[in-house]
């Protein structure tokens, strides 16, 4: 390597670093445009092919804002109010705390006081927030300019986002069939995750919080936004949820109500997953249970709560780029080693 080729390497890493740094302050945000502007790419174009891509990416971030962003706020706001609600105000009438400190005692010899320790707990969760009113401040404009980043570069991924795609296959080093097998099993692999996997994890949640509401559950909005998160992961789901419901159900004294729940349960929402899941997975890539586990559990500690879609994401990604330098690679190489002998011919 040249002093001139060294020198246009230390730029490429120096800037390539500190654009790194102007992105990990608003990654979540940037994750967040990523998978909203992948949802609604076939929309737009649809929509390119009886007016401008201007005009289709703006009524598409209209439908974004309405969609995906207004809901999940309300939700945020739900699920932080339902929250602090159980940490801060929690009734031992409306929980029934005597009925279950009673049975605590009478069954396990267990003599406790649940309502001094949920007051306890709810002071010192208000003495944190006053403490930390700064912090919520800055979190709170943080955000706020995080969600306008977010609905930019959902517009211009969604208006020039196949200039961004041209541009990365021409500075791809690898010939168009590779990189169209490279680029399809991505496809197929975000498809799975989304529509296999986080769509069916949406669709259980959902079911299993109405049956939370019905059987008169308390925070059953929160509890069911829990539940989506836990269908997430194979083999776990919301069971982790609506099961304790049950017996909390028997506790409070409505044993037909636990009963009904745990039926309703184990039939619908078992039967909403072993039905759905066949039918969507099998249209795209088939993701081992395994690589969904890892993927989301790993995922979330590495970025937060975009992991629980993108971490099985890469780990899929990462199969599939194995994949293809497998079925590829010989040719590959012999391509490489043609390439150099009719640079050094024309040399």
């Amino acid at each position: 390597m040249n002093r001139r080729k060294g020198y246009l390497l230390a730029l490429l890493l120096a800037f390539g670093y500190l654009s790194l740094l102007l992105l990990l302050p608003f990654a979540q945000y940037v994750l967040v445009s990523i998978l909203i502007a992948y949802i609604l790419s076939p929309l737009q174009r649809r929509l390119e092919t009886v007016t401008s891509s201007t005009i289709a990416a703006f009524s598409l971030v209209i439908l974004a804002v309405v969609a995906f962003i207004v809901p999940f706020l309300f939700v945020v706001v739900a699920i932080a109010d339902d929250a602090a609600r159980i940490a801060q105000n929690a009734d031992p009438e409306q929980l029934q705390v005597a009925e279950i400190e009673a049975v605590l005692e009478s069954e396990f010899g267990l003599s406790v006081d649940l309502a001094s320790t949920a007051a306890d707990s709810g002071q010192q969760l208000g003495t944190m927030v006053l403490e930390q009113s700064t912090a919520w401040v800055s979190t709170i404009t943080h955000a706020l300019i995080g969600l306008g980043l977010a609905v930019f570069l959902i517009y211009y991924l969604l208006k020039d986002g196949h200039r961004l795609y041209g541009w990365v296959r021409e500075m791809t080093p690898l010939p168009d069939d590779v990189q169209d097998d490279l680029y399809t099993e991505l496809d197929q692999v975000m498809r799975a995750v989304l529509l296999g996997h986080v769509f069916i994890a949406m669709v259980q949640g959902f079911i299993a919080g109405i049956g939370l509401f019905v059987t008169g559950i308390p925070n059953a909005a929160f509890w069911t936004v829990v539940m989506i998160v836990l269908a997430l992961i194979p083999l776990v789901g919301a069971f982790l949820v609506w099961g304790p419901a049950a017996v909390y159900l028997v506790i409070t004294g409505d044993p037909l109500l636990a009963v009904g729940l745990f039926v309703y349960s184990a039939t619908i929402v078992a039967v909403s997953d072993d039905y759905l899941r066949p039918i969507v997975v099998d249209r795209y890539a088939d993701i081992n249970p395994a690589v969904i586990i890892v993927g989301v559990l790993g995922g979330a500690y590495a970025f937060g709560i975009m992991g629980l879609f993108f971490g099985p994401v890469v780990l899929g990604a990462f199969i599939a780029v194995v994949r293809v330098i497998d079925e590829n690679y010989e040719r590959l190489e012999g391509a490489n080693e043609t390439q150099m002998e009719a640079d050094v011919t024309e040399e």
